[in-house]
């Protein structure tokens, strides 16, 4: 008998211990999901990763890879901008369909923009070559430059800027569906 009362009090002790545990992971997804519904607030919406479509990117003036000046002032089109980063997955994995869209962008080369934003000790080398193909690339140091010109907040972010350097599309245009007719 004193056998089976210790087993029955060990299984309450676990029983409790279970409880209390679970209590606390409630307790702790409850403020974690508090704290993302606080810090996606504003106005209800996620904050976009760049100036949202019909805002006007700030003056820029930036070199490109091969010499040749690069600025807001200086865009002659519709202009597809990527922006890159060497020590980003997600970048990684984005650059075929932003490949794919550059080769198809009308007005070819000219009017694509590839921008990567290199912190220190990443090398852009690898991005640079692939981009350099299909796109004018610049190097820049994170958030400066161009990326700062288009209040870029994440990576990779893709737009289409008009010749006025309006933003008309985010994202990238084999990203959108086609509107049925």
């Amino acid at each position: 008998m004193p056998f089976l009362t210790a087993l029955v009090a060990l299984v309450g002790a676990v029983c409790l211990l279970d409880l209390a545990l679970t209590l606390g992971v409630i307790r702790k997804l409850r403020e974690h999901a508090d704290l993302i519904s606080r810090s996606s607030a504003g106005g209800g919406a996620e904050r976009p990763p760049m100036l949202p479509a019909g805002e006007v990117a700030a003056p820029f003036d930036a070199v490109d890879t091969a010499g040749e000046p690069v600025s807001r002032d200086a865009l002659t089109g519709r202009t597809l901008v990527g922006f890159f980063t060497p020590s980003c997955d997600a970048c990684t994995e984005r650059m075929p369909g932003f490949l794919a869209d550059a080769a198809a962008f009308p007005g070819g080369r000219d009017r694509v923009l590839a921008v990567i934003a290199a912190g220190e000790g990443e090398d852009p080398s690898a991005y640079r070559d692939r981009l350099g193909g299909v796109a004018r690339v610049v190097v820049e140091p994170h958030r400066t430059g161009i990326a700062k010109a288009l209040a870029v907040r994440g990576l990779p972010t893709f737009c289409v800027l008009d010749e006025t350097g309006r933003v008309v599309e985010t994202g990238l245009p084999s990203d959108r569906s086609p509107v049925p007719a």
